[in-house]
């Protein structure tokens, strides 16, 4: 695991989102992605890289609606590979398949985009050593420039098999209807410190990382979130490195007046765009 997402940073965990067809939504992550079946019951799959931790939740509600534009939500969740190498493999896979895809040089990393059947953005993604990363006044370099396909693909010829041991979610981007809201939520709120900005976007980590969780207004100011019947993200998990550091945060929410709520051993809560958020206990 990178050193990034284990404590004491507060790094992510599975995604949880809402689908129109499971049996659909499943072929794609299965096929396409490469995810495995971790477990299903009824109208809920959980999906793991590695066979034991959780990466996607998929679930299929009752009268479920396409994913709207134009409203607050999940601009793309990002599955991070553990190398260059994995990545090749990847895009290998892609191309063979012909599913439609972006891809980007982001200087302290090389990604490849998706969306998945129902529109959920989905970036794959390998990093590039830490210690290549550019650093100026405190914000890491980031940029969006064409990316290295055919340097990619050369690292190697090894077969599609899915996603390899070692992958994990490495951070999540998220539409939100205001930006200054936002950025008082995730940083004086949850603990977040901003890395980047890029028009209309921050970008905020803990522990040196180029980003753990972004947040933009592309999709416009003041729009509205996404409703509990259509497609989408229902939550992300936090993990938190301790108990103390949890509470210190719940504190903290609540000082703002968020409302936070305990299920199970996890606490809920949610930015102010709605985006639903469990906060957990590292399982280190």
């Amino acid at each position: 695991m990178s050193k990034f997402h284990r404590k004491p940073n507060l790094y992510l965990g599975e995604v949880s989102l809402k689908v129109r067809d499971m049996n659909r939504s499943l072929a794609f992550y299965q096929k396409m992605i490469g995810l495995k079946v971790l477990e299903k019951d009824g109208n809920q799959a959980v999906l793991s890289a590695d066979g034991k931790t959780p990466l996607v939740i998929l679930e299929q509600l009752e009268n479920m609606e396409e994913k709207l534009s134009r409203t607050a939500g999940l601009y793309h969740f990002a599955i991070l590979l553990p190398s260059r190498r994995a990545l090749s493999v990847f895009l290998r896979h892609l191309l063979e398949t012909g599913y439609p895809f972006g891809a980007a040089d982001h200087l302290v990393s090389e990604a490849l985009y998706l969306n998945d059947i129902d529109g959920n953005g989905i970036e794959v993604y390998a990093d590039r050593p830490s210690e290549e990363w550019k650093w100026k006044n405190g914000l890491v370099l980031m940029d969006t420039l064409e990316l290295d396909g055919a340097g990619i693909l050369a690292e190697t010829s090894d077969p599609w098999e899915g996603l390899p041991p070692g992958t994990i979610m490495g951070h999540i981007h998220l539409h939100v209807s205001d930006l200054e809201k936002a950025k008082e939520f995730y940083t004086k709120g949850l603990g977040y410190s901003i890395v980047s900005y890029y028009p209309r976007a921050i970008f905020m980590s803990t522990g040196g990382y180029h980003h753990h969780i972004a947040i933009n207004t592309w999709q416009g100011v003041g729009i509205p979130g996404t409703a509990k019947n259509h497609v989408g993200m229902k939550w992300y998990r936090i993990f938190y490195p301790d108990e103390e550091t949890r509470k210190e945060t719940i504190r903290r929410l609540e000082s703002m007046d968020v409302k936070v709520s305990k299920q199970g051993e996890d606490y809920f809560t949610a930015d102010p765009s709605g985006n639903g958020i469990r906060l957990s206990l590292s399982w280190e």
